[in-house]
C-alpha cells in the first residue's frame, strides 16, 4: 500500500508551481484589484440544490490525492465504492495544481455569483479562509454529515476561519516541522539549532511557504501562530533574517528539498511530514522532528462553492470519507495525516506499520504541540507575505 517517493508530491505542488516572485506578484495583484468588490453574502448569492433529482457530483482535487488501484490507475477504489453504494455519479478532476492558480480559475465566477461547475473543491487552509472571508462558500447541513461531527480530530475543530466546521471539512492534513539526515549530522531538536548551530551553516533549507516557516519561528519565539501581533511577527522575521544574512540558510524551497536531504547535500531543513514519510521508507536515517516549541498543522479542505447545485450529494461524499474504514484506505495511499478518529484501528487491518506511524496518526502529545496558522484578512495577507518575500530574497 505504500507509495514510493513521487517526483512531485501533493504538498510540493502547493509552492512548486509558482516561484516566490510570482507569489508576491499574485498577492499584490489580489490586493490591488480590490477584492471587497467581489464580496458575496448568503442572502445576496443564494444557491439551489437539485441533489434530490440529479444524482451527480463534480469534485475538483489535487493530483495524486486519491487512492488508485495499483494494477489499473483509472480505478479509484474508495471513490468507486461510493458511486456504487450511493448511486451518485462523480466527475473527479485533478485540476487543483496550486492554490493561487486555482483562485484565478474561479474568482470571476464566484465574485459574480455564478457557477464554477464544481460541487466540491479542495483547497489549503489559507485559501479556504480567503474564500470564506469573501462569502464564496456555502454552509453545510450538519445533519447530513454525522460522521464528520463524530469523527473529526479534536485538533482540527474550532479553527479560526471556520469555528463551527460549517464551511470547510478537512480532506487530509500534514505537519510542517524539522527534518534531518542522520548520516550527515547529529540530531536536531529545536528551530534555534537549525538557525544557529555552526556545524549546520550553509547546509540548511527552509520553506518558501510563509505560513509554515513563520509559524515555526513564531512558536520558537514563544508566540502563538494562531494569534499573534505584527510586533511578534517582526520579532520572528528578524531571527529568520539573521539566519539568511549569516548564510546559515542555503535557500528557500518548495518540496524540492527532499532529494537534497536524501542525498545529504543538505543536513537539515524545515519540511513537510508527507515528504519525510516517503523518504523514510527508502532510508531510515531521514528523520522528521516535532520541534520542542511546537509544530505547524495544515489541512486541505473540502469546500462547496456558491451556486454549486449538488450540495447534499457533496455532503454525502464528505460523510462517506469520514467513515474510519474508508478514511484508512485513503490514508494508506496518500500518507498524510488522517483527520478521522477511528481510522488508526482500521489501518491495523491494512498495514500495521502505517498504523504506528505518528506522521499519519499523531498521538495526543504531538497534536497538543500543533498549531494552525492564524486566518489573515486581506491587508494582513499582503503585509506579511511582502515582508517575508523581502527577507527570503524573492
Amino acid at each position: 500500500m505504500r507509495s514510493p517517493l513521487r517526483p512531485l508530491t501533493r504538498r510540493g505542488l502547493l509552492t512548486g508551481t509558482l516561484g516566490s516572485a510570482a507569489l508576491l506578484a499574485t498577492a499584490g495583484t489580489l490586493a490591488g484589484c480590490g477584492t471587497k468588490g467581489a464580496q458575496q453574502t448568503e442572502a445576496g448569492c443564494q444557491s439551489d440544490d437539485v441533489s434530490a433529482t440529479e444524482k451527480k457530483l463534480a469534485f475538483s482535487n489535487w493530483p495524486q490525492y486519491m487512492d488508485t488501484d495499483e494494477k489499473d490507475e483509472s480505478k479509484r477504489p474508495t471513490l468507486d465504492a461510493f458511486v456504487a453504494s450511493s448511486g451518485i455519479q462523480v466527475t473527479y478532476t485533478e485540476d487543483v495544481n496550486d492554490n493561487n492558480e486555482f483562485f484565478g480559475k474561479v474568482q470571476n465566477q464566484l465574485a459574480g455569483c455564478q457557477s464554477t461547475g464544481r460541487d466540491i473543491m479542495v483547497l489549503t487552509d489559507w485559501m479556504a479562509a480567503r474564500m470564506i472571508r469573501l462569502g464564496w462558500i456555502q454552509k453545510l447541513d450538519k445533519t447530513k454529515i454525522p460522521n464528520v461531527e463524530a469523527n473529526l480530530l479534536p485538533s482540527l475543530r474550532g479553527r479560526s476561519f471556520d469555528k463551527d466546521t460549517q464551511l470547510a471539512v478537512p480532506w487530509q492534513s500534514g505537519l510542517a516541522g524539522l527534518a534531518y539526515n542522520a548520516k550527515v549530522t547529529k540530531e536536531i531538536r529545536t528551530v534555534d539549532e537549525l538557525l544557529t548551530r555552526p556545524d549546520l551553516k550553509g547546509k540548511v533549507t527552509a520553506l518558501s511557504e510563509m505560513r509554515d516557516t513563520m509559524g515555526l519561528l513564531l512558536q520558537a519565539g514563544g508566540h502563538d501562530p494562531a494569534n499573534f501581533t505584527p510586533a511578534q511577527f517582526d520579532d520572528a522575521l528578524n531571527k529568520l533574517k539573521k539566519a539568511v544574512d549569516s548564510k546559515q540558510i542555503r535557500r528557500f524551497t518548495g518540496n524540492d528539498y527532499a532529494p537534497d536531504l536524501a542525498k545529504g547535500d543538505i543536513a537539515a531543513c524545515i519540511g513537510w511530514s508527507g515528504d519525510v514519510i516517503q523518504l523514510g521508507f527508502e532510508d531510515e536515517k531521514i528523520k522528521f522532528v516535532v520541534p520542542e516549541s511546537g509544530v505547524m498543522l495544515w489541512s486541505d479542505n473540502m469546500l462547496v462553492p456558491n451556486k454549486a447545485t449538488h450540495k447534499a450529494n457533496a455532503e454525502a461524499l464528505m460523510n462517506y470519507y469520514y467513515d474510519p474504514a474508508v478514511a484508512a484506505k485513503l490514508a494508506a495511499y496518500v500518507n498524510y495525516i488522517c483527520p478521522v478518529q477511528g481510522a488508526q484501528a482500521e489501518m491495523e487491518k491494512i498495514d500495521p506499520d502505517l498504523a504506528k506511524n505518528p506522521l499519519i496518526f499523531p498521538d495526543d502529545a504531538m497534536l497538543a504541540k500543533s498549531k494552525v496558522f492564524m486566518a489573515l484578512d486581506e491587508a494582513q495577507e499582503k503585509e506579511y507575505e511582502t515582508k517575508f518575500q523581502q527577507v527570503i530574497g524573492a
